[in-house]
């Protein structure tokens, strides 16, 4: 039987992803030491991108539920000296019972799935960052209720997030706005797929008129370091400040994936402002990946 995998939230149906917001909220607020379902299971994390929050997330997750993670940097595995993914993919996966990739192409995990004999992980790609919507839907859940129907503004880069939020718009049913600079749209693909629930805006205040959650990311993700500059000039009206959230509803959140560069993409009194929701989704990457193991791993 084909293992089953987690590469974009458009594997999961809407009643699924609730589910899931819904189980991490409850093992958030219920931690029972003696609960281990992943007893004796062991999770090969594979980065080749580093990351705080991914490793910590996955490892502590891991541990709660009384099975173990192993750390896979590229000097630690033969992908890094050209072995191909296929290869790769079933010899790991025959000696793990389950497989996270945090990388650079999205085609080295969808390859990993289609190999491995284990679950599949989409830690992140250059695509899709799907762990890190489960982790911000269940923070506008836990603060708002339900988001369908809800409007989301998402402001910068067309990149991996926003990507990500395009198909929880999908799966979840609310709209979003995307605020960004001529160039950097999103994949057209994603988009396309979405039909109606986006709309692109060239202007933030626009975008944000009547948003429920407001919703950001760095102007140069890693390995766009060189891009940094030309990046700061063509994303100077695409910051989120007081005037853009302003122009939101008066009870909208707002979010980052973190880490985040205050000044740049968003300014200080918003990320630590009474609106931003930004660190309790970043303490949800670890229930919602809990609650993503389990669903993966339990059985």
């Amino acid at each position: 039987m084909q293992p089953r995998h987690f590469i974009s939230l458009l594997d999961l149906s809407s009643d699924e992803f609730r589910t899931l917001i819904s189980r991490a909220t409850d093992l958030k607020n219920n931690r029972d030491p003696d609960f281990q379902p992943l007893k004796g299971k062991v999770l090969a994390m594979i980065f080749e991108k580093s990351s705080t929050r991914t490793r910590i997330s996955f490892e502590t997750g891991m541990t709660h539920f009384g099975g173990s993670a192993l750390f896979l940097s590229p000097r630690d595995t033969q992908l890094g000296r050209g072995e191909p993914i296929a290869d790769s993919s079933k010899v790991i996966s025959s000696m793990v019972d389950g497989i996270m990739l945090r990388t650079f192409s999205h085609e080295t995990v969808t390859t990993f799935a289609k190999y491995s004999s284990v679950p599949v992980i989409n830690g992140l790609t250059e695509l899709l960052h799907p762990c890190q919507l489960l982790a911000d839907m269940q923070a506008y859940f836990e603060h708002r209720g339900d988001i369908s129907g809800k409007t989301v503004t998402w402001v910068g880069d067309g990149n991996n997030m926003c990507h990500s939020y395009i198909n929880a718009a999908c799966v979840l049913d609310f709209k979003l706005n995307i605020a960004c600079p001529t160039g950097y749209e999103p994949n057209k693909e994603i988009m396309n797929a979405a039909g109606n629930r986006v709309t692109l805006f060239n202007n933030v205040k626009q975008a944000s008129k009547h948003s429920d959650l407001i919703v950001t990311d760095v102007w140069a993700s890693m390995g766009q370091e060189e891009e940094q500059k030309k990046r700061e000039i063509a994303f100077k009206a695409f910051q989120v400040n007081t005037t853009s959230m302003s122009a939101a509803n008066s009870d909208a959140l707002f979010l980052h994936c973190l880490p985040a560069h205050r000044g740049e993409e968003v300014t200080a009194d918003v990320i630590d402002g009474s609106q931003s929701v930004v660190f309790d989704a970043a303490e949800n990457r670890l229930h919602a990946q809990k609650a993503l193991l389990e669903l993966l791993l339990a059985h």
